[in-house]
């Protein structure tokens, strides 16, 4: 068996973490391929090293001196390598990133030097190879990974026989200039490393114990998910819950890489497994109806009203182009026959607002548009919801029972999920209302 694992910043925030890091890498032989952040907050007065990295950046920009914080990244490093005991010339590093961007600053050069530095002093301190990501991880001019080009230059790089440490988040472009992902790309290289290994298991390491059913800021001490699809995972991120990166998803889906999401501070928990089908496993332990709960606040709905609009070819169309005109993406779309409604994030439309509703009205007449701001959206998700009839009606129904009013309601044809609006105001109280009403019946009815 081979594992790619992946530690997060906060997984490698300081010497202690880095102890813990070495312990789950000791347990299992097959944790062979490691990906690391950089250093992430030790506490609430600490500072994640790619943001002061940002900031340094920000000073070189303006010609302010930017020592003083450059001198912080270089005491988190130096504590964890006093620490630990590691022989690695640190000092030397640091002395070429300054001469490298007081000569020419490259962004991108400056902020993946965190994930650089973390993944010389992991190598040393798990007597792992270190490879730079520079070498192995290829992007296009476009931005996107060249899978190709990555995986011939892995293979020639890589001795996988031996552990080995590759910084996550950066990689160069074909003329040698270093590129980084979006904050978060760590776990974008893992599975692309994954992908290339064709790996047994792709292990995130993280501070949550993998994925809960709701967000544990709205429902307390919410049931942590053992097992969630790729299908439902996709849906629940797109909603807002988030604990990978939504790109890091595809280059182990493509080969049914199961993703294991674990907490380093609770190595003994066995967090969530993510795969594409859990169907033998379902078979032996009956999944919750429900899988997760998740949402976001602030869209706005636009109410459109014309009469025998539904008979109109290519009508539908003809509203989508100006959106698409005005770089809207629509969340839904919900219709009557001569009514039906746009969805759209607030933050995304509130600009150009009224110039859309000026252009819908001039090239489609419609006999009442209307616009209602402050929706919530609330996504209730889970594989099993296909086996248990009239599912949506008992969502309605005790939302109803909790005074919450339903704006607007969405249900996938595969029956994986369904969506409904409700006032901002209550966001929390919907979830919480869902969440009591099908979790924690379903576990009392199981204690019974």
């Amino acid at each position: 068996m081979m594992k790619v694992v992946k530690f997060g910043g906060s997984s490698v925030a300081n010497s202690e973490q880095f102890a813990k890091v070495k312990k789950i890498i000791d347990a299992d032989p097959s944790r062979r391929f490691i990906v690391t952040s950089a250093c992430g907050k030790s506490s609430n007065e600490d500072h994640k090293v790619t943001d002061l990295l940002y900031l340094c950046a920000a000073h070189l920009n303006y010609g302010v001196s930017y020592h003083e914080i450059f001198q912080m990244i270089v005491t988190k490093y130096m504590e964890i390598k006093n620490s630990l005991g590691l022989k690695l010339d640190l000092g030397k590093e640091f002395q070429k990133i300054r001469a490298n961007i007081t000569s020419d600053l490259n962004l991108d050069y400056l902020v993946s030097r965190g994930e650089y530095l973390t993944g010389l002093c992991l190598a040393e301190y798990l007597d792992a190879d270190f490879v730079d990501a520079a070498d192995v991880i290829a992007f296009n001019f476009d931005g996107s990974i060249n899978m190709k080009k990555t995986a011939e230059l892995v293979r020639a790089k890589v001795d996988i026989s031996r552990r080995v440490v590759i910084p996550g988040f950066y990689g160069c472009l074909p003329n040698g200039v270093i590129k980084v992902m979006s904050r978060g790309g760590s776990d974008i290289t893992g599975s692309v490393l994954a992908n290339i290994f064709d790996v047994d298991v792709y292990e995130n390491w993280t501070d949550v114990s993998g994925f809960y059913v709701a967000d544990p800021r709205i429902v307390k001490n919410p049931l942590q998910i053992p097992r969630v699809t790729y299908s439902e995972l996709r849906q629940m991120s797109y909603m807002g819950a988030n604990v990978l990166h939504d790109d890091a998803v595809f280059p182990v889906r493509e080969k049914n890489i199961p993703i294991n999401v674990r907490n380093t501070n609770f190595p003994e928990n066995p967090g969530t497994l993510i795969r594409n089908d859990f169907t033998e496993d379902d078979e032996r332990d009956a999944p919750p109806v429900i899988t997760g709960i998740t949402g976001r606040k602030d869209f706005t709905v636009i109410t459109l009203v014309k009469s025998h609009a539904s008979a109109e070819p290519g009508f539908l169309r003809r509203v989508f182009s100006i959106f698409e005109k005005y770089q809207i993406s629509l969340e839904s779309v919900p219709t009557t026959v001569d009514t039906f409604s746009v969805v759209v994030r607030t933050k995304a439309i509130e600009r150009k607002l009224y110039e859309i509703l000026g252009e819908l009205k001039a090239e489609l007449h419609f006999d009442d548009v209307r616009v209602d701001q402050h929706l919530a959206m609330v996504a209730v998700v889970g594989r099993a919801m296909k086996n248990m009839p009239g599912m949506s009606g008992r969502i309605l129904s005790e939302l109803g029972a909790k005074q919450i009013n339903i704006r607007t309601i969405t249900q996938s044809c595969d029956e994986l999920s369904i969506v409904i609006g409700v006032d901002n105001r209550d966001f929390s109280k919907a979830i919480q209302a869902i969440y009591n009403k099908f979790i924690n019946e379903e576990r009392q009815g199981l204690s019974e």
